[in-house]
């Protein structure tokens, strides 16, 4: 089956006509749908919404871009919805998490410190009750390991990856699967496209991250009026069978192989 193992299904673009976007994903063959918490704010929707339907699982965690509204006791939240979730099987990792370095106000000195904390206390959090992570990775692949080496957790999905090559290999060393999406799909990315078509196969996972980073077809980033969503993990299966030289096929099935392998709660999700 395909598996879109990053999809912000509870945004607001979906609020009209999120049951339709959910039938129109199983109907191209989408047999699982992750979806990650960003802030204290969603951690009971994301569960809630994955409860919905068959196929749904969740992640719970608090996002780099939200941690300047976050409190620290945020953090005690975050744990207690993680002790309540550890005997449901949809709940199947910590995230979404990570660093980013790109917006301007995050790379403030005071809130990339902010950001390392929500990050570093969240890998602990993954650490203590044996939970892989969903990884926000946006320049800052390097400062993400230094803290992967420290704190060792037992590995999970680097999102929307756009390190090197060598950025890669590290973090496949520590467990991680890298999710490729919709950016991979436009001829001028060529460095994500390199990395799709050279990584080891079993390295490799499926997103959308809809609503947000559209496929090619749905036209360019900012510009168009289609609206990405789960339904498109096929399109972006083919896109990379077709770039790795494997049949559609092939490609889904190693594909899901990984996303198990690395959630494997995954699993225990599917038969519920």
């Amino acid at each position: 089956m395909l598996i879109d193992t990053h999809c912000h299904l509870d945004a607001a673009e979906f609020a009209a006509d999120r049951a339709a976007v959910i039938e129109r994903a199983g109907e191209q063959g989408v047999g699982a749908i992750v979806i990650p918490a960003v802030s204290r704010a969603n951690l009971d929707t994301v569960r809630d919404l994955a409860h919905s339907f068959r196929g749904g699982c969740y992640a719970l965690g608090i996002h780099p871009i939200c941690v300047p509204d976050a409190q620290d006791s945020d953090l005690d939240v975050l744990e207690s919805c993680i002790v309540a979730s550890l005997d449901d099987s949809r709940f199947v990792a910590i995230g979404e998490i990570g660093l980013d370095f790109f917006l301007p106000r995050l790379k403030e000195p005071e809130m990339r410190a902010k950001q390392e904390m929500f990050y570093r206390a969240q890998l602990e959090l993954a650490q203590r009750y044996g939970l892989p992570v969903i990884l926000h990775v946006r320049r800052s692949q390097d400062i993400l390991l230094k803290h992967l080496r420290a704190c060792k957790p037992i590995g999970g999905i680097g999102h929307a990856f756009n390190g090197s090559f060598q950025q890669a290999q590290q973090f496949i060393e520590h467990g991680f699967a890298l999710g490729f999406g919709g950016a991979m799909t436009f001829p001028r990315a060529l460095q994500i496209r390199r990395l799709a078509a050279q990584l080891p196969l079993e390295a490799l996972v499926l997103e959308t991250d809809a609503p947000d980073i559209p496929p090619a077809w749905l036209g360019e980033p900012g510009k168009s009026t289609a609206r990405n969503e789960p339904a498109e993990v096929a399109g972006i299966a083919t896109h990379m069978a077709q770039l790795r030289g494997l049949t559609r096929m092939d490609m889904i099935q190693a594909t899901a192989a990984n996303a198990r392998r690395v959630m494997p709660r995954l699993s225990a999700a599917l038969k519920s």
